[in-house]
This record gives C-alpha cells, sequence and structure tokens, in this order.
C-alpha cells in the first residue's frame, strides 16, 4: 500500500492520572490506561477517521516494542484504517509511555519513558511508500526525540518531495523545551519550516518560532519564512487563518464542549484539517471542521477518541 497520507514518528501509551491535582509521587493514588498515543500518532487516527467518506488512504512509519502496550496502539490504527505495514517491532526495547498528571491550573506534567519511540531511523523510511503521497505531517516531537527520529524526517520530506511536486507538507511545531534547548530547537525546525506549506501551531509555538512577542504579529512573520498557510491553533477559542493575501487573519471561532480531557486535541484538529484542505474545501471550511474535531476529542478521555466524520459533521452543521 502506499498512502496518500503519511506521517511518522513516535508512538506511545499514556497512562493518566484520574483525578487532577494528584501528583505522580502520591504513593497508591491511581492512573488510567494505556491509552495509543504520541503526538503523530494521534494525527494521523484523527486523519484517518475523517478520511474515510473521501477514500484517502493513510500511512505510518514507527517503532514499537515487542510488548501489549505496542500491539494496543497498532490495533486501535489498524481499527481505524491506518496502514501500519511500517511500523516495526523491535525486540530488546519496550513501548514508549508517558504518565500524565492533570493540575487545575491546565498545566500537565509528564514522566515520559521513551523505550522504542525514538528508534525510528531513516533506514524505516522506504521510497517506494510513497509512491502515491499527497501530504506528509512532520511533527518537532519527532524531530526532537532524537537524531535518528529527526533523519527519518528529513528523509521522509526529501523523498515526500520527490515524488510529488506538489505535496502538501503540515508541520506542527509541538515544540517540547524539555526535550531540547529552543536554539536546537529552532536550528532543526528550520529545514522544515523552509518546506511546509501550512504550520499548524500554538501561540506561544508561534512566537518561539518567529522569535518575537505577539501572536498575530508571529504568524505574519511565520509566512515570511516558509509556510503558505499559518493556521494558529486556539483551543476552545477556536483557530485563526493567516496567509500572505490576509495578513490580519481571519478568525474561525471554536465550539462548546464540556472538557474531559484536552491531550490530543490540537493533533486530531491537525489531522482533520489535511483531510478538509485535500478535499478541496475553502479555508475557512477546513478550520470550523477541524474545530468541530478538536471540540469532539476534549469531551473524550484517552488521546486518541473514536469520533467519526459523521460526528463532526453533525456539530459543524450546528453552528
Amino acid at each position: 500500500m502506499c498512502p496518500d497520507i503519511i506521517c511518522l514518528g513516535e508512538l506511545l501509551v499514556e497512562i493518566m492520572r484520574t483525578e487532577i491535582d494528584t501528583p505522580h509521587g502520591k504513593i497508591g493514588a491511581y492512573y488510567r490506561g494505556p491509552f495509543p498515543s504520541g503526538a503523530p500518532a494521534i494525527f494521523i487516527d484523527s486523519a484517518a477517521r475523517m478520511a474515510k467518506p473521501f477514500n484517502f488512504s493513510t500511512g505510518y512509519i514507527g517503532v514499537i516494542g515487542d510488548d501489549e502496550f505496542g500491539y494496543c496502539i497498532v490495533n486501535k490504527l489498524k481499527k481505524d484504517g491506518v496502514d501500519t505495514s511500517q511500523i516495526r517491532i523491535m525486540n530488546g526495547k519496550t513501548t514508549g509511555i508517558a504518565f500524565n498528571q492533570y493540575n487545575s491550573d491546565g498545566s500537565r506534567k509528564f514522566i515520559f519513558a521513551a523505550g522504542a519511540a525514538g528508534e525510528t531511523s531513516p533506514n524505516d523510511v522506504q521510497e517506494n511508500y510513497f509512491n502515491d503521497i499527497k501530504s506528509l505531517h512532520i511533527m518537532g516531537s519527532g524531530l526532537s526525540i532524537s537524531e535518528n527520529s529527526r533523519e527519518a524526517c528529513y528523509k521522509a520530506l526529501k523523498i515526500a518531495k520527490e515524488k510529488n511536486s506538489n505535496v502538501v507538507i503540515s508541520f506542527d511545531p509541538n515544540l517540547r523545551p524539555e526535550m531540547l534547548d529552543m536554539k536546537t530547537i529552532l536550528t532543526i525546525c528550520k529545514p522544515v519550516l523552509q518546506s511546509t506549506k501550512i504550520l499548524l501551531p500554538s501561540g506561544e509555538e508561534a512566537e518561539m518560532l518567529a522569535g518575537l512577542k505577539g501572536e498575530k504579529e508571529a504568524c505574519q512573520k511565520l509566512l515570511d519564512m516558509g509556510p503558505e498557510i499559518v493556521i494558529l491553533k486556539q483551543g476552545k477559542d477556536g483557530s485563526t487563518i493567516y496567509t500572505k493575501d490576509n495578513l490580519n487573519g481571519i478568525k474561525v471561532p471554536g465550539f462548546k464542549a464540556k472538557e474531559i480531557d484536552p491531550t490530543g486535541a490540537g493533533d486530531s484538529f491537525g489531522g482533520a484539517f489535511i483531510v478538509g484542505y485535500l478535499a478541496g474545501w475553502d479555508l475557512e471550511k477546513v478550520s470550523k471542521f477541524a474545530n468541530a474535531v478538536g471540540a469532539l476529542k476534549v469531551e473524550y478521555f484517552s488521546p486518541m477518541p473514536d469520533t467519526s466524520y459523521e460526528e463532526a459533521l453533525k456539530l459543524l452543521n450546528k453552528q
């Protein structure tokens, strides 16, 4: 199989505290899990579920350990229609694990055991897998987690552009200052940023990438750094579209949602956005659709929900 939409990077399970403000060090407190996760995997799972009416195929490149945590991730991706033939099973390392603590101020605290998550390498990126590619999505976490993973992302980018001169390169900075210093992060993001058509940052990420304060000003500057379209993700407030033809931005309101678990909402947004874009919708409809998918995600306790295209469309048409 040669998918239309490809993503690569870390594969994890999340083990999540069941109550807010419960420190990881509290003896005997409860967790729930495992839940399939990893930012790039959340993206591709969202894209797969939203792509079904359009018959866009999806595929993933990554590494798991030879254990039940890894198999639960692969089973979820398969169930939702992702081709998992390029997911390598690695002996000698466990599947990556992230323990997640929620706090009442909206912050999260992770204990991260990388395991096999950072083992994706250039050798995992096979040229013939990209024969039919329409879109390649790269995550900042995939660039940051290891040098091997970063080189795999760069190789995928090169092959995608060679296979299809009109390929849509999308990039979610997903900046992780706890993994690398900011100077290094900006350096490793630059080659991807220069080839990006659609950039999907949060406000803080836009400011860090652009090197200046103010979300609007940062997004405007980013348009001079490579991307043709900058979609500012603003959580419950929706999103704003910036293009060179509209530097002031087009605000697309969000949807009301009862927040249960925000993890993965931005990645789910990204997967939906790329599907809507490939479907040929105008940018406002695409953003509205992605806002709906993000809102439905926060009502679901798990980084990867089961939300369908039909559910997203139903919410979309309510606004």
